[in-house]
């Protein structure tokens, strides 16, 4: 049986000192693994680092992904890459593409560049829904993607036809993970491209009224970070033959057809990282009204403010996880009400010893 946890291997982890980042690097401490975390802090926060800073086995490297040198120098010695480092936020893309590009698309290069070069087993990069763009299918399927409609979307994007061309051409295995509004522990909520979720929780242990785009009926489907981070490790692990052969049964099953293309000559997937289910933002704001109550009972009388609908928005979101389920043997174990519990519940004490 091939395992699903990272042990006893050296790992990069790009973006560590982010969000996602921390998260798998604490994880893969805690597994006996060699981390090393690349990050140059414009979006990561060290304080996100403190609790395993100075752990024998992690290796901090203060670097920018757009300067080739730096990623040579993480990617030495690693056998696996875990690309999360990148400008998120379709706003910030919408101010700033040129930036969003040089970070999200030539710092991706530089990167699979250099793992290439260093001969690493498996490049698992940070991919989005925001590639979905435009297409009103739902639940979204790998293979439908519609028209991105902002910078950020068309960099994911972009790294995915990126990720496909350096496996044909350098034989290096690439899985992109296309997330779907990743919550949990140590997610930022300062700043003017926060998530969703940290912001709403900020505010209303602040008591103060938090702010729907729009009437609060557009949904999303949220994604708590232990899902994550078990998706990333199958990523990481499964055979390239188990990954081929279960992804034509996969394909036969889609489409009533044997799987016989160029695809297996070569490993390169993108896989929805979902729970598969959708909730509005109304319903979200009362879930965590409730949970944040039973630390302080004036937050229940808090009112939710509606605003505009925010540029580059799509209305729903909702995955069919069916390929990741079906290929990487992915369970999204924690449901997004108890996700957003231990969330809450983080913010409220566990935060504070950051």
């Amino acid at each position: 049986m091939e395992s699903r946890l990272i042990q006893n291997s050296r790992v990069l982890v790009t973006g560590g000192a982010g969000f996602i980042g921390s998260n798998l690097c604490e994880t893969l401490l805690n597994q006996n693994n060699y981390v090393v975390c690349l990050d140059d802090f414009s979006t990561g926060h060290r304080h996100n680092l403190t609790e395993f800073s100075g752990h024998r086995n992690f290796q901090l490297i203060e670097g920018d992904i757009r300067n080739y040198k730096d990623c040579k120098k993480a990617v030495a010695g690693m056998e696996y890459v875990l690309h999360h480092a990148a400008l998120g936020s379709v706003p910030r893309s919408i101010k700033n593409p040129v930036l969003t590009n040089e970070v999200n698309v030539g710092g991706f290069v530089n990167m699979m560049f250099a793992a290439k070069e260093e001969s690493v087993k498996r490049f698992v990069y940070a991919s989005s829904s925001a590639v979905y763009g435009d297409s009103l299918e739902l639940p979204k399927v790998e293979h439908q993607i519609g028209k991105p409609l902002s910078p950020y979307a068309i960099t994911k994007l972009v790294n995915e036809v990126y990720a496909r061309n350096f496996s044909e051409l350098y034989g290096l295995e690439t899985i992109g993970l296309r997330y779907f509004n990743v919550f949990g522990r140590r997610q930022d909520p300062m700043g003017d491209y926060a998530a969703v979720i940290p912001k709403f929780i900020q505010k209303l242990n602040r008591r103060e009224s938090p702010q729907i785009n729009g009437d609060g009926c557009h949904s999303r489907d949220f994604t708590y970070i232990d899902n994550v981070i078990q998706v990333v490790q199958l990523a990481a692990l499964l055979s390239t033959e188990t990954i081929r052969k279960r992804r034509s049964l996969y394909m036969k099953r889609r489409n009533g057809l044997e799987s016989r293309t160029s695809d297996d000559s070569v490993l390169s997937e993108v896989f929805n990282v979902a729970h598969g289910e959708r909730t509005d933002l109304n319903k979200l704001v009362e879930i965590l009204n409730k949970n944040l109550s039973l630390w302080d009972d004036r937050i229940s009388e808090v009112p939710v403010l509606y605003g505009p609908n925010r540029l580059g928005d799509i209305a729903h979101s909702l995955a069919d996880i069916t390929k990741a389920k079906e290929v990487l043997g992915y369970e999204p174990e924690m449901k997004v009400q108890l996700g957003l519990e231990k969330t809450c519940h983080w913010y409220c004490y566990g935060a504070q010893k950051d």
